[in-house]
């Protein structure tokens, strides 16, 4: 027996007709660094991506389901290119353009990129790779920037307003199959080359109905989204196209990620929301304490990539701004948990849930595995990698053109499910608890010390402003934990007043304590603003760092 429901396809060419209609006084505000920001309703931004797929197929021949690139900042160019491209059939992949230069390169020809969009300020950064992709037909350059970088190594060069301009507002979108790609992003490669995931137009729909949900996110069209977290990725998290869903006013800074221009933003746009690493408030917090701004509006900002430390919380809590912690990755499009507290508890009831990861929303299972690979109970003790599958995870690789999927059994299970590589519990209430990445667990005389819970804890310590803790070498225990640590300006904390403070204050078992430090003007960080732990230990293992052993 059938049901009698009508057979539509879930499309992302739905959302943007849906948005552009329902919504479309909503708006998309692009912060500029001029006295007034460029602002589009999001009719006026629909009617440009109908007019940008026009000139992706009868000027540059785009078709079927060809590959086109963006090298761009968070602007409204940028969210236009995110619905016109799936939309016609092809493929958006979105460059991460804070990696290698050979990575670029690599995952370019590896995609196969037919068209690369470019914002002008990234042209510098653009030109030396043209010569080594020889897929890469056309380069659509979108805003200012000196195209003289171009001459001589670039294909066809076009002006995106003088591509577009003209166009027909009204493109008759195709019916797709949803389950054909939509969009696709590299993992960073910090071990390997990178990994191409390429996203259904059926999960990227579901996953935009997960973000809106009161249980994720919960965004309305009274809310304006500050989206901090990059377009290239994960696809800023799912925020474009949820916002396009819920008539979500969305706030882009394009180039301007520094602290001072991010609290001019929120003082004069007042968002509700925002979304971005922690790195990135851990700034910003130290930019309103030495020159305050007005953050009253945000009423919510979720925080994920990185595990929050709970000292950055309970900051933000004294500003008035709540921090929602959140766990997701490349492969689960990326939201796999939001950490809301259950109903009717005071604040200090609350504290245990916010700490932890989340809880698993409809459409993500989730299973914790053993080392021999047996099924650990959601007691909230039993510790093991976390395993998912669903609607919106990945379930292989990108393979190259004319290549088969890629499945590597370090990443997917024999049944399937995504082996994540992040160790945790999970309570019988279904919150997850985030010890550690497997490859960053100090296995110490045979014991696990979680290199996170240290950060944590380091953190926590009024003078210190970033700490990475990661394993190295020991001759009678096997790994030990390295604290570097990143001290507040006018900070005077020695080693052994950290230590003690990590005794005395953070609780940590004294066995667990570090016994060698560093400090270093700056956590190394990865494209994606996560700590870069395995550049610590190059350093650590090339004498680099100046370590101190108590």
């Amino acid at each position: 027996m059938y049901s009698t429901m009508q057979d539509v396809q879930l499309t992302v060419s739905r959302i943007l007709q849906h948005g552009m209609t329902i919504h479309g006084k909503s708006t998309i505000t692009t912060w500029t660094g001029e006295p007034e920001p460029q602002r589009r309703t999001f009719a006026e931004a629909g009617t440009r991506a109908h007019q940008l797929a026009h000139a992706l197929r009868d000027e540059l021949g785009v078709t079927g389901d060809q590959r086109v690139a963006t090298l761009m900042w968070n602007n409204s160019e940028h969210v236009e290119a995110y619905f016109a491209i799936p939309s016609m059939g092809a493929v958006l992949h979105t460059l991460n353009l804070r990696l290698p230069p050979e990575q670029l390169v690599w995952i370019v020809n590896h995609a196969a990129d037919r068209v690369v969009i470019v914002n002008g300020s990234l042209l510098p950064l653009l030109a030396p790779l043209l010569p080594h992709l020889p897929t890469v037909e056309h380069v659509v350059v979108a805003g200012p920037g000196d195209r003289s970088v171009l001459d001589g190594a670039a294909p066809r060069v076009h002006d995106y307003e003088e591509l577009t301009a003209g166009r027909p507002t009204a493109y008759d979108w195709p019916e797709l199959d949803e389950r054909s790609a939509a969009a696709m992003c590299y993992t960073s490669g910090t071990t390997g080359d990178p990994k191409g995931v390429v996203y259904s137009h059926r999960s990227i729909y579901l996953h935009s109905m997960q973000v809106n949900m009161t249980e994720s996110m919960g965004l309305t069209d009274r809310d304006t989204s500050l989206v901090v977290v990059p377009q290239f990725h994960v696809n800023a998290w799912g925020l474009p196209h949820a916002a396009f869903m819920t008539g979500v006013n969305m706030l882009m800074p394009d180039r301007f990620l520094q602290p001072a221009p991010l609290a001019e933003m929120i003082e004069r746009e007042k968002p509700t929301y925002a979304a971005a690493v922690p790195t990135i408030w851990q700034g910003l917090l130290a930019e309103v304490t030495a020159n305050p701004r007005d953050l009253s509006s945000m009423k919510q900002v979720t925080i994920g990539g990185a595990a929050c430390p709970p000292s950055l919380m309970e900051a933000y809590d004294r500003l008035g701004v709540r921090l929602c912690h959140a766990w997701g990755m490349t492969e689960t499009s990326p939201l796999g948990t939001m950490s809301h507290p259950p109903t009717g508890l005071t604040a200090e009831e609350e504290w245990p849930y916010r700490v932890t990861q989340g809880r698993f929303p409809a459409g993500v299972e989730a299973r914790l595995v053993g080392p021999g690979g047996e099924r650990l109970p959601w007691d909230g003790e039993s510790a093991g990698e976390l395993e998912v599958r669903g609607t919106w995870i990945a379930g292989s690789y990108f393979g190259g053109v004319d290549a088969e999927e890629i499945r590597p059994a370090d990443k997917f299970s024999e049944d399937g499910w995504l082996k994540t590589g992040d160790v945790g519990v999970i309570s019988p209430d279904g919150y997850l608890t985030l010890t550690d990445r497997a490859k960053d667990v100090i296995k110490s005389g045979g014991e696990w010390i979680s290199s996170v819970e240290l950060e944590n804890a380091i953190m926590a310590h009024p003078e210190v402003a970033e700490a990475a803790v990661v394993a190295v070498p020991d001759e009678k225990w096997g790994e030990r934990p390295l604290a570097t640590v990143v001290l507040k300006d006018g900070a005077t904390a020695d080693y052994e007043t950290l230590r003690a403070f990590l005794a005395d204050e953070g609780g940590i078992a004294k066995w667990q304590l570090p016994e060698r430090w560093a400090i270093v003007p700056a956590v190394p960080k990865t494209s994606v603003g996560k700590f870069d732990k395995k550049v610590i230990r190059k350093q650590y293992a090339e004498g680099e760092l100046d370590v101190t052993r108590l």
